[in-house]
């Protein structure tokens, strides 16, 4: 491991964290392909295979941010734990009512409660920043985040749909709900690391939404979820055109192994100018890179174009949670960062809707005029609103705002201080105890 990555994993408590995070984040990629498989397996239903995956992608894009904004002010293991119950009864649920061929009606409730997943990617970051804040670690710490979430997007709908396949039907989403118990419950046992929650007096302004900075960057990533969206349905049925299918699987991999690549890179990086004209570039970039994609003929081409699409994702991404940190106040932290999770959820949604329909008109080859549009669509609005993240906001109520290259006052360095000191105090409870 490069010796950057290596530092930031010599604080104590960040490898067990890292190691919890990553099975919590797995059913991210898992639970809603899994639930495909299944249904459809069981039934011959595709439509309400689909209609039950898009109710739980809902679901999580209302509920997620909510829950985030309760772990802000009451700490992520006294929120996220009941929440997470609420999912795995819920998932349980819809495993029974699947096999038990119980009403459709009971299906989209339950698949409804499982959209009480919460945001373990949003809440580790968190943890990070408050390890890292105004240091350059940070960046770093957040390549390495991306980097896990397009691993477990590699291996997750893998294990999930091969699973379900080989095994029996329920195997995908049951596994992917193990690994959110085993996930949420391993992390939030970790006290040590957790940010020092923020009580309702703290906050003000309503929710993080309100940061203009955030909203420009929450709609930006609806119009990025729309690519991803797009290159998911039409890959595969571009793959099926060819007569291979199953290489739509290996296809996609490829696209997420140049995310990978590019998030390592970047990690190792320490790069100087404004994260918000970066951003733009990297939303740029992402646009271009779907120009290729209406010319190729052949899978191998494709996965070659793909695989340098992939090299823009992981870079925005981390700009993306350092724009987060920097516009939306401290107490809204976890918030804010699962607000751009959502709008990449509904613009998958999106996505995959408009090419399917595309798909069946025209054929797989036009699909991927909707990734260039989605992406043309992203840079407009990342230019147009980029003066909004020219300003950050302030990290408390009434507070000052964070020196432009990350540095730290000395209001600041007393908060931290003061925010270390809780945490050591809740730890030593924790051993008493």
């Amino acid at each position: 491991m490069p010796s950057s990555y290596r530092a930031i994993f010599a604080a104590p408590g960040t490898k067990s964290f890292t190691a919890a995070s990553f099975l919590g984040r797995m059913p991210l990629s898992m639970t809603g392909i899994g639930i495909v498989t299944m249904v459809s397996q069981l039934t011959g239903r595709y439509r309400l295979a689909g209609a039950l995956s898009a109710t739980l992608a809902i679901a999580a894009a209302v509920l997620g941010p909510q829950i985030s904004r309760l772990v802000d002010r009451h700490g992520q293991r006294r929120v996220t734990r009941p929440a997470t119950l609420i999912a795995l009864v819920s998932l349980a649920g819809l495993l029974m009512s699947a096999q038990q061929r119980w009403p459709d009606w009971l299906l989209f409730v339950f698949a409804t409660g499982a959209g009480c997943t919460p945001s373990v990617g949003a809440m580790v970051r968190a943890r990070w920043a408050e390890l890292y804040r105004g240091r350059s670690e940070l960046h770093t710490a957040y390549a390495f985040e991306s980097v896990a979430d397009e691993v477990c997007f590699i291996f997750g709908p893998i294990l999930s749909i091969g699973l379900s396949t080989a095994w029996f039907p329920e195997a995908g989403p049951l596994l992917a709900a193990c690994f959110l118990a085993v996930g949420v419950f391993w992390l939030t046992s970790q006290r040590a690391t957790e940010p020092v929650p923020h009580p309702r007096e703290q906050h003000s302004g309503g929710s993080a939404l309100r940061s203009p900075g955030l909203q420009v960057l929450v709609v930006t990533f609806v119009a990025v979820g729309a690519i991803f969206g797009t290159v998911d349905v039409v890959t595969v049925a571009f793959a099926e055109e060819q007569g291979h299918k199953a290489m739509a699987s290996v296809v996609l991999a490829v696209y997420a192994l140049g995310s990978c690549t590019a998030g390592v890179v970047f990690g190792l990086l320490r790069l100087s100018g404004e994260p918000a004209r970066r951003w733009l570039l990297g939303v740029c970039v992402m646009a271009v890179s779907m120009i290729p994609l209406q010319l190729v003929g052949s899978l191998p081409l494709l996965a070659v174009a793909l695989f340098v699409a992939g090299l823009s994702i992981a870079p925005t991404m981390v700009t993306t949670m350092a724009l987060v940190e920097q516009h939306v106040p401290r107490e809204k932290l976890t918030e804010g960062m699962t607000w751009t999770s959502t709008g990449l959820a509904v613009g998958v949604a999106l996505g995959s809707s408009a090419a399917g329909w595309v798909v069946d008109a025209e054929g797989a080859g036009s699909g991927y005029v909707v990734a260039l549009g989605a992406g043309a669509l992203s840079a407009a609005v990342a230019f147009l609103g980029l003066r909004r993240l020219h300003k950050p906001a302030p990290q408390r109520p009434g507070g000052l705002v964070p020196q432009a290259r990350g540095g730290s006052d000395a209001h600041d360095e007393h908060d931290r201080n003061h925010e270390r000191h809780e945490r050591q105090e809740r730890q030593d409870t924790g051993r008493v105890a």
